[in-house]
């Protein structure tokens, strides 16, 4: 899973270290990792199993979300069934009691599902700031084709820029390349945003010029 800041910094300055193979990229990571360097956040094409790991990643809180969300879902279905059929509008159907847990099992299971499936959705986007008009920041664009890009983030790293590149040398990097981000990039106009993806596609990258 990547991590979104919810504030977006002023002048950030990345160093990116460029993988075509994945094995190379999380014995990079490892070597990364080793020598004390903290990795801002891994891009790829396509999912790579075993990466968390590698990263360092912990178990997901989401399936615990989900439980809590479907549990939330259960109450609401039953509470609302009992309160139709048991107060507000008492029915006798084929000579079953007003309240019939038996009943209640389809509408409680659905609702369940619906809330556990639309919680966890939305406890991701809100938690990643993933919202509808976000401007995304591009490290590379070659991360949508097939690198993988591993951005170190330099404000957040003791090491030396060129102490940093000589790590990712090590580490089997095939491209070291500096990103920088201006207060404009950081901090762009979604509708500016739209209008120059539509003319120009995407354009932002690290390629060395």
């Amino acid at each position: 899973m990547a991590h979104i800041s919810n504030t977006m910094e002023v002048d950030k300055h990345y160093i990116l270290g460029v993988y075509s193979d994945e094995d190379d990229l999380k014995h990079g990571i490892d070597h990364i990792r080793e020598k004390g360097v903290s990795i801002y956040e891994v891009f790829n094409p396509y999912p790579v199993h075993g990466l968390e790991k590698n990263l360092g990643y912990g178990h997901s809180w989401l399936p615990k979300a989900a439980f809590m969300f479907g549990l939330l879902g259960t109450t609401c279905a039953i509470t609302m069934q009992a309160g139709m059929m048991g107060a507000l509008w008492p029915m006798i159907i084929g000579g079953k009691p007003y309240i019939s847990i038996p009943d209640f099992v389809p509408v409680s299971f659905e609702m369940t599902v619906l809330f556990s499936a639309f919680g966890m959705v939305g406890s991701f986007l809100v938690s990643q700031d993933l919202k509808p008009y976000k401007v995304p920041r591009i490290f590379d664009r070659r991360s949508t084709d097939d690198k993988h890009i591993v951005a170190i983030d330099l404000s957040k790293n003791s090491l030396s820029e060129a102490e940093i590149k000589s790590v990712l040398e090590h580490a089997g990097a095939e491209e070291i390349n500096r990103k920088d981000f201006t207060e404009e990039e950081n901090n762009p106009s979604f509708f500016n945003y739209l209008g120059d993806l539509f003319k120009h596609g995407v354009r932002s990258t690290s390629r060395p010029k």
